[in-house]
């Protein structure tokens, strides 16, 4: 379990550039899971200033950062995260050049809202994100696509903070891959993309073509209860879902946590899971389809914290 704050770091002094930093911010309001215990320590900057003042002054604290966007790709453990939490979902800044074609974005703006959003001006590239509960920044980091598209299609540079300050990143830099960046585990912290769309066409047609791909989505997902959308990845040329399913593990369930009936892929919170129930959930798929396909299923969902050993 993770030990409680310290007096002195509870005493610590917060700069008084950005809204104040709180501590023991229970976290499970801000995932899509629903579940989580507390950050030590927490924030939500308004603009990148803000957010790297809350950076500069986490590392003058010793604390590690975790940053969080729409908290739709994590399981957050029971026992909470030490350190400083740093939300991005105030950090919506939006700009469009109109000439070439592009817009950028901070790293907290809601992908569905951005792909509505250039649908209407009748731009083209990114109707496949519209079902996507998640942020730019993590779309960034994860290389998030749906429906053949993905943010390598569309990325041409992504501002990031490091250690030596704010960095532009190509997309060769970002090294993509299939559900993967060179982001990925590293301390950088993204803060805009540039993308670049296709101006000029029928706004109708855009929308029409942005709705179909949410129906779509709609149709063969579950959206009624929290989860953290596709559980794992698909061990291509396999379908993770395909695989599952074909366990019998639809509806399978662990305290609070259950497989979904209409898309296997998917773990639910049936309204009262702990992150231990999904968890363990995620462990016994990945040990059914291991001992039946000798295929490891690899997480999507990133789990960040301390969990009870299976």
């Amino acid at each position: 379990m993770l030990s409680l704050p310290t007096q002195d770091r509870l005493s610590a002094p917060v700069p008084s550039v950005f809204p104040a930093v709180r501590a023991q911010v229970g976290l499970a309001p801000y995932t899509s899971f629903r579940v989580g215990g507390k950050a030590e320590w927490y924030a939500e900057p308004r603009t990148e200033e803000d957010l790297q003042a809350c950076v500069a002054w986490a590392h003058s604290q010793s604390l590690a950062i975790t940053m969080l966007g729409s908290g739709s790709n994590l399981l957050i453990s029971d026992a909470g995260l030490s350190g400083l939490v740093i939300s991005t979902r105030f950090l919506k800044q939006f700009a469009l050049d109109d000439q070439a074609g592009r817009v950028v974005v901070a790293a907290g703006t809601p992908l569905p809202a951005l792909s509505r959003r250039l649908a209407r001006r009748g731009w083209r590239g990114f109707e496949w994100a519209v079902g996507i509960p998640g942020t730019i920044g993590g779309a960034v980091v994860m290389n998030a696509g749906a429906h053949g598209g993905c943010m390598a299609d569309c990325l041409v540079s992504a501002q990031v903070l490091g250690a030596d300050g704010i960095e532009l990143w190509t997309p060769e830099q970002l090294d993509y891959g299939y559900r993967h960046s060179s982001v990925q585990g590293s301390d950088y912290i993204v803060l805009s993309t540039t993308l670049q769309m296709e101006p000029g066409w029928d706004p109708e047609l855009v929308k029409a073509q942005t709705n179909q791909a949410l129906r779509a989505r709609k149709t063969t997902q579950p959206y009624d209860l929290p989860s953290c959308g596709s559980v794992f990845r698909n061990p291509l040329p396999e379908s993770a879902g395909h695989l599952i399913e074909a366990m019998g593990l639809k509806g399978y369930r662990i305290g609070g946590a259950k497989v979904a009936e209409r898309h296997a892929n998917f773990i639910l919170n049936c309204g009262d899971a702990k992150a231990q129930d999904i968890f363990f959930l995620i462990r016994h798929v990945q040990e059914m389809v291991r001992d039946r396909f000798s295929l490891n299923l690899h997480p999507e969902v990133k789990m960040l914290g301390e969990f009870q050993p299976v």
